[in-house]
């Protein structure tokens, strides 16, 4: 039986973050490629450290022509990723860092599996597993720890950049454990702040006076409780930020990207690959296709996972899973969904609308439990399969 009372926890980082401030600028790559190519092919890496940008990885356009020109604008696309992030350190500065840009051609091994002609459809650009997971515990149907750890950054974030709270640096960590009754979440247990300062005078105790009204803003009312143990900037000091104080490599932060370790991942990481690639797409079309289980009222929660082998057009597999919650057997959504969505890699494409440049916005704040977007921004989270699910029980 699953447990109905416990306590969970999940973290978030900020856009600052240096592990996102990769994921921002290969995702900024990403966008300008399929701006101006909607086929161009991406897998774009970033390294960030003191005063130095070093950008790798593969990329494609169909006029290749046109590829040798369109990578004079890479420096510039990440400079300006770094200032919008807001980093003026002495020694990590938009305007002066050291960007380094090694992208070269896609392989001509990896693009005769992904590209579609003559009687072959356009197979999946890698073999992997990818999971997608629904819960109605929130309004977005995500898990609330990370979704209101998230909440929590992006709040800070707004104020930062609108110069209200100017002290506040770009570098941030948030940590929610939140107490669980009855299986739906009801208050806080405790709570991690770390955010870095100019002010080098400013204590923990004068940070918590200028986040925790911010904090206060986006928890439900009645979460933070006199036992909310509270944990703000607990080393002291977190003057030096971003990558200057800690390495940065795109892809490290999956759990962050997705469930807050609520759900299973299946690896791979999103950020810098195209649509082609099913660690991204196919995650996505996961979320899409669980959280449409669970808005169609046929579970409370929904894991899906899909399979796929390289080269390879249709899911190996789909499986469903609804943790005891369902009103229907996994077996009949599993079969609901095959009927429900074309799962090759240009059936998820064309679906959801992918090749758009959609991505940057997504580097930070979580892939998943975001509005969609009038320009097709994530588009994995509207609910327009329900009907169509519901038909096919």
């Amino acid at each position: 039986m699953t447990r109905q009372n416990y306590v969970f926890t999940s973290e978030s980082v900020s856009e600052g973050h240096p592990d996102k401030v990769c994921d921002r600028i290969s995702d900024a790559v990403l966008d300008a490629f399929i701006a101006e190519d909607a086929l161009a092919r991406v897998a774009c890496e970033t390294f960030a450290t003191t005063n130095r940008v070093i950008i790798g990885g593969e990329v494609g356009l169909t006029d290749q022509e046109k590829l040798h020109e369109f990578m004079g604008r890479v420096e510039q696309i990440a400079r300006d990723c770094i200032h919008d992030i807001g980093y003026e350190q002495e020694k990590f500065h938009w305007n002066t860092c050291e960007i380094t840009n090694l992208l070269h051609e896609q392989s001509a091994h990896i693009a005769q599996g992904v590209v579609g002609g003559g009687n072959r459809d356009e197979g999946a650009g890698d073999q992997g597993i990818m999971f997608g997971f629904a819960t109605n515990e929130t309004q977005a149907l995500m898990p609330a720890p990370i979704q209101f750890a998230h909440a929590i950054l992006r709040r800070l974030a707004e104020v930062r950049k609108s110069g209200k709270e100017p002290t506040l640096g770009p570098d941030a960590k948030s940590q929610l454990s939140v107490r669980y009754e009855n299986g739906k979440p009801v208050s806080v247990a405790s709570l991690v702040l770390s955010t870095q300062h100019f002010d080098e005078d400013l204590s923990s105790d004068h940070i918590r006076e200028i986040v925790e009204p911010y904090i206060r803003e986006v928890l439900p009312d009645g979460w933070l409780t006199d036992e909310t143990v509270w944990h703000v900037n607990p080393t002291g000091k977190f003057v030096i930020g971003g990558p200057d104080g800690d390495a940065g490599l795109t892809g490290r932060k999956i759990i962050v990207d997705t469930y807050g370790g609520a759900a299973p991942h299946g690896g791979g990481a999103f950020s810098g690959k195209d649509p082609t690639k099913v660690d991204r797409s196919a995650a996505y079309a996961a979320r899409y296709l669980a959280k449409n289980v669970v808005a169609a009222g046929m579970a409370d929660r929904c894991t899906i996972q899909l399979s796929y082998a390289i080269g390879v057009a249709e899911p190996l597999s789909i499986y469903a899973e609804t943790h005891g919650t369902g009103e229907v057997e996994p077996a009949e959504i599993e079969k609901a969904i095959r009927g429900s969505m074309d799962l090759t890699p240009r059936g998820i494409r064309e679906h959801l609308g992918l090749a758009r440049p959609i991505y940057q916005r997504t580097a930070a704040y979580g892939h998943f439990g975001r509005d969609p977007q009038d320009d097709g921004g994530f588009s994995w989270e509207r609910t327009d399969l329900v009907e169509t699910l519901k038909k096919a029980i």
